[in-house]
């Protein structure tokens, strides 16, 4: 393989790495989701649900329509496959990880235990691990305790639930899966096999791990997007790169307008193309660090949700669109549950991409709207592909200002 990688090739890499380009099974049961699982290495959790909850995205992405309570059992059950960690950010991993963020959560022990908060409530951490000592797992609404009231609105998280989450991070709690996609919390020694829990992986071979586990999900990537993946310090992150370089499983490469060098996985392909049509969520592993899409890609994306909705120029949650081996533009979608439509608020060609986007992404809308249980697609009359997108779907446009924003 050459020194030099050219951009488009780059790109084919990396998708390749990510498992596009790949024909759709023709069904997708748990080994499937077994073998993506240990191709990304984790998924990112996130608790909008205004189109579908961004963990099930990359392997719709992916496989194409799949029975979510396939991945439910696998990552929502107390004794499952899979738990969650701070590994990117929050994100489903294997449990057989354990050990490998043990690392981590020293770091945050350490880092917190300085905290004025904790300080303050180790009382009530004392007594949330005594009561699940006790009781055994439970979701934080379960507690009783005067502090377990929400402040704020959104996410505004009460003194319960900020105490579990700090306990979470340096590893007093772990998850016990979810009910209703609440976090269920539980004392390590309840949920994790003793033999992990007694399993100690030092610092340095941890980060060695993880970096050798990032540039294959990656195929490809500078050391800032391998330092990303599970989101860790550049100094470790370099010095780990440096001994994979030496013993031959990473090589230095050039990617003419890269600003940095990049590094090449010694499993990584080089596809002559990428055949595929996805909508990515905006936390999948191809967009989830910025920078890098738009280094690759030349796709500059924000996600609006936050933005108030006068100022937002794409959509509350617009997708990314992916054809072949181009993102060439991004859809904003809801999942009209109520009245059985899946909505497309938005529709947005990117500059300078091929056209036909409205071709390949038809029919993948007209899977999401399956996989979700909707039996009709409405596209709201906004964004510079959303007449023709309509035209491709066979229906026709709808006046947004009839419906009321998100």
């Amino acid at each position: 393989m050459p020194d030099t990688i050219t951009p488009a090739a780059a790109r084919r890499i990396a998708l390749a790495a990510q498992g596009f380009g790949r024909s759709h099974p023709e069904s997708v049961g748990t080994r499937q989701l077994k073998q993506l699982f240990e191709r990304l290495g984790l998924l990112q959790i996130d608790s909008v649900n205004v189109f579908e909850r961004s963990h099930y995205l990359p392997v719709f992405a992916r496989l194409g329509g799949y029975d979510k309570a396939l991945l439910d059992r696998l990552t929502f059950a107390r004794r499952g496959p899979y738990t969650e960690y701070l590994a990117h950010v929050a994100a489903f991993v294997p449990v057989a990880d354990y050990p490998l963020w043990g690392f981590r959560r020293a770091r945050l022990r350490e880092k917190y235990s300085r905290d004025e908060w904790v300080a303050e409530n180790r009382p009530m951490l004392d007594w949330l691990l005594a009561e699940l000592a006790d009781k055994g797992p439970m979701p934080a609404s379960r507690f009783e305790h005067v502090e377990n009231v929400r402040k704020g609105p959104w996410w505004g998280w009460g003194d319960v639930k900020l105490g579990l989450e700090y306990l979470f991070s340096w590893g007093e709690v772990v998850s016990a899966g979810r009910r209703n996609f609440e976090r269920v919390y539980a004392l390590p020694q309840q949920v994790i096999p003793s033999a992990l829990l007694e399993a100690e992986i030092p610092a340095d071979e941890a980060v060695r791990e993880l970096v050798r586990r990032g540039s294959r999900a990656l195929g490809i990537g500078t050391a800032k997007d391998i330092a990303d993946y599970y989101r860790l310090s550049s100094a470790a992150t370099r010095l780990a790169i440096d001994e994979l370089v030496d013993a031959g499983e990473l090589r230095r490469v050039t990617v003419p307008g890269w600003p940095r060098p990049a590094f090449l996985h010694g499993a990584a392909r080089i596809p002559r193309r990428i055949e595929t049509a996805a909508l990515l969520s905006p936390f999948d592993p191809v967009v989830w660090e910025r920078t890098r899409a738009l280094t690759m890609f030349g796709f500059h994306y924000r996600i609006e949700l936050y933005t108030p909705a006068p100022k937002r120029i794409f959509g509350y949650y617009t997708l990314p669109v992916l054809v072949d081996e181009a993102l060439v533009g991004r859809i904003d979608l809801k999942s009209d549950r109520q009245n059985g439509v899946l909505r497309v608020q938005s529709a947005w060609h990117e500059p300078g991409a091929p056209a036909g986007m409205e071709e390949r992404i038809a029919p993948v809308l007209r899977q999401a709207a399956a996989w979700q249980g909707l039996g009709d697609i409405e596209v709201m009359d906004r964004g510079d592909r959303a007449r023709s997108l309509a035209a491709e779907l066979g229906t026709t446009v709808t006046d947004p200002d009839s419906r009321p924003a998100p």
